[in-house]
């Protein structure tokens, strides 16, 4: 029989629990401060002077194409709820007194906003109750608003049902860590049963499975595989963006995963590689990972993602402005997805998948080496 865990051994648990949550808000606004500061200031969320793969896309322009901005509507359809726009704050923080001030000031912006909004891994919660309020804060501010929850993997199905409860969520995101888990100090690199356990989860909760990657990509047999299960909607999650590999390695001692950076891939050649799967093979498709601006936005939607999910970019200005500053940054990217899409001759997502893109570079290769047709992207607007 085993020994039940002493009390101080309990609250020892909770503690590293609560300092891994700070250490990664702090090292991921590192990475995206940092590079703003590079650059020497300017506005929260200004695209960065980080390159990635979305700079291997470029959009054909058509002088004679645009439609009238009026004509633009970029609404989508998430877990059976009307969004006016295409993109949403993804899973970030919570569980601790800072993080959960972090989501208060995040849904009072998706509220004003009309924004869609994740939270972080609710794993925290479900072992310390005590830290269940940066949770449940989401909701207070944004009582009428799309909410996901998010646990990790590894979680039980009944776990699953009370993150739920929890944020009163309209979607459960289920991340998957692998690369995470596996340079993070404390880290559970025990894949045996996890997609057994997502299935059961799928099996258990009554609103829609978002499985989710942490920013290391989904490739087409992944999302075949969650397909299969029954999963709904699939976020790429892709390389590019904050990068938890860095973010645990920095909290090594010895630091000595480094050479492990650039592993997975970015969200185009995920979304280039489910391109090449059928509806019925693939969930519904998100993205994210390394979305600095509202061009990158576009870029998701034209390859083929039906919502596209904002991390580092509006924590970095929630932490620099709070909540006000938020706002005016997510009004400034509405304006711009609908005034880019107007120039692009795109009325909607639908026509947004039929503009002609370039693609270029290492992206390119990805596409060669994975028989992807990159020239057909370059021609669809012919058809």
């Amino acid at each position: 029989m085993s020994a039940v865990p002493s009390q101080s051994g309990w609250d020892r648990d909770a503690a590293r629990r609560h300092d891994r949550k700070e250490d990664h808000v702090r090292l991921a606004v590192v990475q995206w401060s940092g590079s703003r500061s590079r650059r020497g200031g300017g506005h929260p969320g200004d695209t960065d002077s980080r390159s990635n793969e979305f700079d291997e896309l470029e959009f054909l322009h058509h002088a004679l194409g645009a439609v009238p901005l009026e004509q633009v509507d970029l609404g989508v359809e998430l877990a059976g709820r009307r969004l006016d726009s295409p993109f949403y704050i993804n899973g970030m923080t919570g569980g601790t007194e800072h993080t959960g001030h972090i989501n208060q000031q995040l849904a009072i912006a998706a509220c004003e906003t009309g924004l869609a909004m994740g939270c972080g891994s609710a794993s925290i919660a479900l072992d310390d109750p005590s830290s269940a309020d940066g949770f449940r804060v989401i909701r207070r501010e944004n009582p009428d608003g799309l909410v996901m929850a998010n646990i990790g993997v590894g979680r039980s199905a009944a776990d699953a049902v009370r993150a739920v409860e929890l944020l009163e969520a309209d979607v459960l995101q289920v991340h998957v860590n692998a690369v995470q888990e596996t340079v993070m100090p404390e880290g559970a690199p025990d894949f045996a049963d996890w997609l057994g356990g997502i299935e059961r989860i799928v099996a258990a909760v009554e609103v829609p499975v978002l499985v989710k990657e942490v920013g290391f990509g989904l490739s087409s047999r992944t999302l075949r595989q969650l397909a299969g299960i029954g999963v709904r909607y699939a976020d790429v999650s892709g390389r590019g963006g904050t990068d938890f590999l860095r973010i645990e390695n920095d909290r090594r001692p010895e630091a000595d995963y480094g050479y492990l950076t650039g592993f997975g891939q970015s969200a185009p050649a995920c979304l280039l590689d489910a391109g090449q799967l059928g509806p019925d093979e693939r969930p519904e498709l998100l993205a994210s990972g390394g979305v600095r601006n509202p061009l990158d936005i576009l870029k998701c939607l034209a390859l083929g993602a039906g919502s596209v999910g904002v991390a580092g970019a509006f924590l970095d200005a929630v932490v620099d402005g709070g909540a006000e500053s938020l706002i005016d940054l997510i009004r400034t990217w509405q304006s711009h997805t609908r005034e880019l899409s107007a120039l692009l001759g795109a009325r909607d997502v639908a026509r947004l998948r039929r503009t002609d893109i370039l693609v270029r570079g290492r992206l390119e290769e990805y596409c060669r080496l994975r028989g992807i047709d990159a020239g057909s992207y370059s021609r669809r607007s012919e058809s």
